[in-house]
């Protein structure tokens, strides 16, 4: 059980496993949706970026790749750029390729990719490697706070 599973119950937020054999990867995005037969487009990745001492979480599909211009007019910040992945990790407190938008160590503002919205469920790192949590996009927007912006690209 991790942080981010144990936050969904918590919160009662309905959602769905979806476990899938995962080993080191260069696209952790990419390999999920296909090891879990679904469309690169409903498979979302977690990606973490910052502005001097702000860090921010976008969510994009893992067909695609974040566009940082369109991040930083999303979160109100001048510019952004990614964290490196052992950042990411000291942030958030998960591995990468297993970064969840849930439960990280301290919430961060999360923006979702806007594309999200043509799927009743999409699926997001359950925070770990090789598991997966189907949600709603628009109950995360409300429950969750997450700002939903054309940051894919």
């Amino acid at each position: 059980m991790t942080p981010a599973i144990k936050l969904l119950e918590k919160l009662k937020i309905p959602f769905t496993l979806h476990p899938y054999e995962c080993e080191a990867h260069d696209d952790f995005g990419k390999h999920a949706a296909s090891q879990l037969g679904l469309p690169e487009a409903q498979v979302f990745k977690t990606l973490i970026a910052h502005h001097d001492k702000q860090a921010v979480v976008a969510i994009v599909p893992s067909s695609g790749m974040c566009s940082l211009k369109q991040l930083a007019k999303a979160t109100g910040l001048k510019k952004v750029e990614m964290l490196s992945p052992a950042e990411a990790e000291k942030l958030t407190g998960y591995k990468v390729g297993g970064i969840s938008p849930l439960a990280q160590k301290k919430r961060l503002p999360t923006v979702l990719d806007a594309s999200a919205l043509q799927f009743d469920t999409v699926l997001v790192s359950g925070g770990k490697r090789g598991l997966s949590v189907g949600v709603s996009p628009r109950q995360m927007q409300e429950q969750m706070g997450w700002l939903i912006a054309p940051i894919g690209e």
